[in-house]
């Protein structure tokens, strides 16, 4: 059963007087459980697509369906709650507050859910012994290395149990060893059951994925 289910979805932006296609008609299905590859250049519209799948922005038309529920037209706020309900992101510069702790940016989403508030800390302990950093939980972001950095990162995507994990560029900052660290760790969360999608320009991490999209002028060419 598709999770993500995008129709003739386009993207325009305006340039002064001008309308500037950035998305040219992308169809494209993710499938529950799927660990999904979308790769293309500089410019090629992949991070317009990743937002859009992302419910970051609202195509200018087509239809998106994400979990059964059409997200395309949604309000800012109506998309707000969808993220945190159905999505984690992961991001190439992690973007985790250096003045908390570990545990407290792992923690982070869940503030803004309601119900299971007192669950969420233990969660967030599980999730960092699966990354591998329940011992550093009290450390703060600038005592980790880069590679810890992403763990916690990708411990802070799962806290709210998402349907789709979105990572953007997700070893851009890391060397090739701890890039595959990584990878591995995504490998693993989508054997456990969790949809996956790696938005990437490297070929090398593009393998992992179980199927390939390729994006060039904001069309899909394979």
């Amino acid at each position: 059963m598709p999770l993500c289910v995008l129709e003739d979805i386009r993207k325009s932006y305006k340039m002064g007087d001008a309308d500037i296609e950035v998305l040219r008609g992308i169809d494209l299905q993710v499938e529950k459980g799927e660990f999904l590859a979308i790769m293309g250049t500089s410019g090629s519209g992949k991070t317009t697509l990743m937002n859009i799948i992302g419910c970051l922005d609202v195509p200018t038309s087509g239809r998106y369906l994400l979990a059964d529920k059409e997200v395309s037209r949604l309000s800012d706020d109506e998309l707000s709650l969808i993220r945190n309900e159905h999505i984690g992101f992961v991001f190439q510069n992690f973007y985790l507050l250096p003045y908390a702790t570990v545990l407290e940016n792992v923690l982070l989403p869940s503030l803004y859910v309601e119900k299971r508030r007192d669950n969420f800390e233990k969660k967030a302990v599980e999730l960092l012994q699966t990354v591998g950093l329940k011992e550093r939980m009290k450390f703060k972001p600038p005592q980790l290395s880069g590679g810890e950095q992403q763990r916690v990162a990708i411990a802070r995507a799962l806290i709210n149990e998402p349907d789709l994990l979105l990572t953007d560029e997700p070893t851009g900052q890391l060397d090739s060893k701890t890039a595959v660290e990584i990878m591995g760790l995504l490998v693993e969360m989508n054997k456990n059951g969790k949809t996956v999608i790696v938005i990437t320009h490297d070929p090398n991490i593009a393998a992992y994925a179980g199927r390939t999209v390729r994006i060039s002028d904001g069309v899909i060419i394979q």
